[in-house]
């Protein structure tokens, strides 16, 4: 290996191409966003971009969740050597993916960059794209028991030939969409920004030679390594550490699925992430078939998420060793397991995350976050005959922090809200309320973010409304005294006769003109005991709405005239002396809510082949 390829590349250099890479990756956003057509990519943002180098090695990305895996799928059926300059592949298969990407709604493209006739690297996106076929608008349907019934499956396939648009499988692939004119819009987009990354990395190795690109890409993967293994040393008690927690049911049957991890922490490294507690896979689709990678990722990404000073990449990764997953699992679903809700297992395994790491730091950890809500409403358009498809999602609290308040109403860290004016001026609803969900916060020192409430007037006959909101059985945890966030719920035309209260996994609910559709949020937990809350900061959420008179006296032991609303400090203090006195012992590590013990109670044992899936490639 040469001396620049060794790691002695000036250090200026090094922060140079840092900084390309990250102009190329914000390039390729640009580009997606400027020119994607359907909601989901150009207003909500759901969608990433990539760079890696030739060995596939994840370089940066925009999104610290998606990337690693993809190429290697790609090369099982096309080897690096068969890619030639100007091709684009194109795939969403999870279970090809074996992860990597892990329902059939995220399409990813992926770019080879040529610097000559050298393979230099390789250019990657996806998106969430509007509908893909199957069984419902939208492609994804609580209601779904197989990946057949969730829309259309597209292998490893070249979709552009050394520049040569493949035409005739483009075309058979946007004739499976309710909605193609959105789908060739937004694949054009991605395979527009995957040109981008090719032509970037090209001008890098133009402009500073193979040796001194290589050797900054191996200094950069070297540095994400050593930050990562500095926190964990620093931070993190070594030991095994458990965590579980549930998905609410599996939409098809009323059972809840436990999600487990087991961690080892040894010195500056994870020794082991074992997942093979969980329970087996689902019959409907909240199954979430984990790439080794993907979680070796979001270990790293809570290890990297106070230091901007390096990009999460390959190199971050290689501090978290083994990763065993146990075949047929929720984690490891065989197919044609359904895969469309993943999300909601998804979000119970970083929650996992946090929680293991919350024991190993001693409360170093926010405290447990919801899963995000989702609104579909859909119908046919009378005069035109064609669909029409509004897929809203909904923020919701977040976890609050060790030091502060949790955030309030966040939909997920890097995508936006709808704007009002593009829902109503989109669709036929108008959106009657739109505010803070008082009292969702889980109580604590400091206070778990705050979920929404909003209202949905329907302006139209034959609508159709499906609902996606977790959390009602098993809410977010509270830390170290915090409790858990607050349940939210999903009605249909709240305190008027013939209310309804919606499931939180639901499908197929109809609705005319004048219904109206009332969404309350989950709350985050809280970190902390609320009785060491300052009496100040409760006066101020009263203030603000946040809190409500009731809840400052019940959950902080807070009293307040309710004419000034200002602390009565005599009496707060005779009430949090009192509730001290009644307490038993000290307070819960972790709050669960009301029914976890129940449904750790009932578990039954499961059983499947385990699988090691080894250290990290370097």
């Amino acid at each position: 290996m040469n001396k620049a390829a060794r790691g002695c590349v000036d250090p200026i250099v090094v922060e140079i191409i840092k900084g390309a890479l990250k102009a190329c990756g914000d390039e390729m956003e640009s580009v997606i966003v400027r020119t994607s057509m359907s909601p989901f990519i150009r207003e909500k943002g759901d969608h990433f971009s990539g760079l890696t180098d030739r060995h596939a090695r994840l370089l940066y990305t925009t999104n610290d969740r998606a990337g690693p895996g993809m190429i290697e799928a790609i090369w099982e059926k096309y080897p690096a050597d068969a890619m030639k300059p100007g091709d684009v592949y194109w795939m969403n298969d999870p279970y090809l993916l074996r992860g990597a990407i892990s329902h059939l709604p995220d399409m990813c493209f992926i770019a080879p960059a040529f610097f000559g006739a050298e393979l230099i690297g390789f250019s990657l996106c996806f998106g969430h794209f509007w509908d893909i076929g199957g069984s419902r608008p939208g492609s994804i349907s609580p209601n779904s028991t197989d990946i057949f019934q969730e829309g259309l499956a597209v292998p490893q396939v070249r979709i552009v030939d050394q520049g040569r648009l493949n035409d005739d499988l483009y075309r058979t692939i946007l004739r499976n969409s309710r909605f193609p004119e959105m789908l060739e819009g937004d694949t054009r987009a991605m395979m527009a920004a995957t040109k981008i990354g090719q032509s970037r990395l090209a001008e890098l190795f133009e402009r500073y030679g193979h040796d001194l690109v290589e050797g900054s890409f191996e200094e950069l993967l070297s540095r994400s390594e050593k930050v990562v293994r500095k926190h964990i040393a620093q931070y993190s008690r070594p030991g095994r550490y458990t965590f579980a927690d549930y998905v609410d049911d599996d939409c098809v049957t009323d059972t809840p699925y436990r999600i487990e991890l087991s961690v080892e922490i040894k010195g500056d490294g994870v020794a082991l992430v074992d997942c093979t507690g969980s329970d087996n896979q689902a019959k409907g689709p909240i199954n979430y078939l984990l790439h080794p990678d993907i979680c070796r990722m979001m270990f790293s990404r809570f290890l990297l998420r106070d230091d901007r000073s390096v990009f999460q990449n390959q190199g971050a990764y290689r501090s978290i060793a083994g990763v065993k997953l146990r075949a047929g699992s929720i984690l490891q679903p065989t197919r044609p397991a359904p895969m469309g809700l993943r999300a909601h297992t998804l979000h119970r395994f970083l929650n996992g995350v946090l929680g293991v790491f919350a024991q190993a730091t001693d409360g170093g950890t926010p405290a447990g976050s919801p899963d995000y809500v989702i609104v579909i409403i859909h119908t046919l358009d009378p005069q035109t005959g064609k669909y029409v498809l509004c897929t809203d999602g909904l923020g919701v609290g977040q976890g609050a922090r060790p030091f502060a308040d949790g955030l309030d109403v966040i939909y997920s860290r890097r995508q936006k809200n709808y704007p009002i004016e593009f829902l109503e001026g989109t669709y036929a609803m108008r959106i009657e309320r739109y505010g803070i969900a008082p009292d969702s916060g889980g109580p604590g020192k400091y206070r778990g973010g705050l979920g929404i409430i909003r209202d949905y007037r329907v302006l139209a006959d034959n609508v159709t409304l499906a609902t996606r909101m977790a959390n009602r059985k098993t809410p977010p945890w509270g830390v170290k005294g915090g409790q858990a966030g607050r349940t939210g719920g999903i009605w249909v035309n709240p305190g008027r006769p013939g209310e309804r209260f919606v499931p939180g996994f639901s499908d197929g609910i109809k609705l005319n003109q004048g219904d109206l559709v009332r969404v309350v949020s989950t709350g985050g937990g809280g970190y902390g005991d609320p009785l060491d809350r300052e009496p100040a900061q409760v006066e101020d959420d009263v203030a603000d709405g946040f809190v409500s008179l009731a809840a400052a006296l019940t959950d902080y032991g807070v009293a307040l005239d309710p004419k000034t609303l200002c602390v009565d400090r005599d009496a707060t203090l005779r009430t949090r002396l009192a509730r001290r006195a009644q307490r038993k012992g000290p307070l819960p590590f972790f709050d669960r809510g009301p029914q976890f013990e129940a449904m750790e109670s009932r578990r039954l044992p499961q059983t499947g082949n385990v699988k090691e899936l080894g250290v990290c490639r370097t």
